[in-house]
């Protein structure tokens, strides 16, 4: 069965007037309009598509790239709003329907949203909800401290910023590790710091301990590059300061810093790091 709102590898079967016929192994075909089909092709090729409902509700391919599949989080722009809902810009001809009971917000047009995508089963259309937490299931968590995670920003709280944790789970970055300038959908790596017993997720944007002094050493020694060899900053700076030019806290910069000087890679002065040629 072909399925809606993902990629298909799919057999290419014949070549008609309004452009190819694909099929997959049950029998089932959907056409790739002419504009989609590629310069150099035989039957029997295999090709990788997208596949969704056109405005006219049928099935149809496309080698378009949508900005986000079935069953995953995006940051999309509300381009129209009708009597029934609003449509947000996914990256296709038709835009993706949000309807109105789905909206955690009243959508207006030209401002962005975060929404996952889904399948309505009732439907059988591809539609999109900003109600993002009712997709995030904590309930199961196999993650460990330590571990690297992929995070979507959700929205701030007095707490910090909550994040979906690989597009199942929602975390917390308290405000008090955050060292950089965070956007709702912002798309970022981050790592556990602890999964709580109630399955709450505590998480941080820069590696644990030891595990993060060789990538911070080399983001100062790449700055140090870049600013012709001397920053006015050690460890005796402003905290914000620090946080301005490297996005890292004062406790990881002094690590970071205490590396590169036992390496013998920078001095350490009264007003600043050099570089040691």
């Amino acid at each position: 069965m072909l399925a809606l709102g993902v990629y298909n590898t799919l057999e290419i079967l014949r070549d008609r007037e309004p452009g190819i016929f694909l099929g997959d192994e049950e029998g089932n075909e959907v056409l790739l309009p002419n504009k989609y089909v590629p310069e150099e092709f035989e039957i029997g090729d295999k090709i990788k598509v997208f596949v969704y409902l056109d405005s006219h509700e049928r099935v149809v391919a496309t080698t378009l790239e949508p900005f986000a599949t079935v069953k995953s989080f995006a940051y999309l722009k509300c381009t129209s709003v009708s009597p029934v809902g609003a449509f947000i810009d996914w990256g296709l001809e038709k835009d993706l329907f949000v309807p109105f009971k789905e909206q955690a917000s009243k959508m207006r047009v030209g401002s962005w949203y975060l929404v996952y995508v889904y399948l309505d089963e009732e439907t059988n259309r591809l539609v999109a909800s900003s109600k993002t937490n009712s997709f995030l299931d904590n309930s199961l968590v196999l993650l460990s401290s330590y571990d690297e995670v992929h995070l979507i920003a959700s929205h701030p709280s007095p707490q910090g910023w909550n994040m979906i944790v690989n597009q199942k789970h929602l975390g917390l970055v308290y405000a008090d590790e955050i060292f950089q300038k965070v956007t709702p959908g912002d798309e970022l790596t981050g790592y556990i710091k602890k999964v709580r017993p109630d399955g709450k997720i505590d998480l941080t944007l820069q590696r644990h301990g030891y595990r993060s002094i060789e990538p911070n050493a080399d983001l100062i020694l790449k700055e140090l590059r870049a600013s012709g060899g001397f920053i006015d900053l050690n460890d005796k700076s402003n905290p914000d300061d620090i946080k301005e030019v490297f996005q890292l806290s004062k406790k990881s910069f002094k690590k970071a810093i205490g590396t590169l000087y036992k390496a013998r890679k920078i001095t350490i002065e009264k007003d600043g790091i050099r570089l040691i040629d």
